[in-house]
């Protein structure tokens, strides 16, 4: 078992946890009854029996990173979600995880509580789910929260992420959407991926997962691709508002 330092926790988790556990009544707090989901890791190595002590893919230029995240996005969603929040945006009822630093003293802290879970007074705040999820879960888990944009990332560009979203939905009703607006699909891309370049991590990790790096992802040169792209923003800036 890894200890947890105290000094490690961010200061902003500590006083929402601390607020939490004072203010909320134990009925409305007790997240022990999550039954945790199984997770689909293919595409990622394992990890061995020996407990990591960091996150393996952290690395944005690694070869696994961008798998780690979708396989945490889903993992997230499935067991995390509920009481962290949609996106690890928390609504106050558990610490907001998007700001538990990307080094060793953050993967130290999220470690302990996802391999032990957390109880008080004799309820469990939070189930373990060290043995039935395993090391690779974990650590998607961990890459795909430390990928979350800081919360101000996108209201800096949203009006052009918005403009972007018009003008792909116009396009994608287009039958030949992709071939008959390429180079401004060309263009859209480019900004995408500069805007993406730009937003950072509320965790400190090299690299924010936003919605402009998926977007411009999506803009693989196939109608499908647009159409996709279209949704992506739709969907995230929604989700931002």
């Amino acid at each position: 078992m890894i200890a947890t330092k105290s000094c490690t926790l961010p200061l902003a988790i500590a006083l929402a946890t601390a607020v939490t556990f004072s203010m909320v009544t134990a009925k409305l707090y007790a997240h022990g009854d999550v039954t945790p989901q199984a997770v689909d890791t293919s595409g990622l190595p394992e990890l061995g029996d020996e407990w990591l002590v960091e996150n393996p893919w952290r690395d944005p230029h690694g070869e696994h990173w961008k798998r780690a995240v979708e396989v945490g996005s889903s993992a997230y969603n499935q067991n995390c979600a509920r009481c962290h929040g949609l996106g690890a945006v928390s609504g106050g009822l558990a610490p907001d995880l998007r700001k538990l630093e990307a080094n060793d003293y953050g993967d130290e802290w999220y470690l302990e509580r996802y391999r032990n879970g957390y109880t008080q007074s004799g309820i469990t705040r939070m189930p373990a789910f060290g043995e039935l999820l395993g090391q690779e879960a974990a650590w998607a888990i961990r890459t795909y929260v430390e990928t979350r944009p800081a919360e101000d990332a996108v209201e800096k560009h949203l009006d052009v992420l918005q403009g972007h979203r018009d003008t792909l939905s116009e396009h994608a009703k287009q039958e030949k959407a992709a071939t008959e607006n390429e180079a401004e699909l060309a263009s859209i891309k480019e900004n995408l991926m500069e805007i993406a370049g730009k937003m950072k991590t509320a965790s400190g990790a090299p690299k924010a997962d936003s919605v402009a790096s998926r977007a411009a992802a999506a803009l693989d040169g196939s109608d499908a691709g647009v159409a996709s792209a279209a949704e992506i923003l739709t969907v995230g800036l929604s989700a931002a508002q």
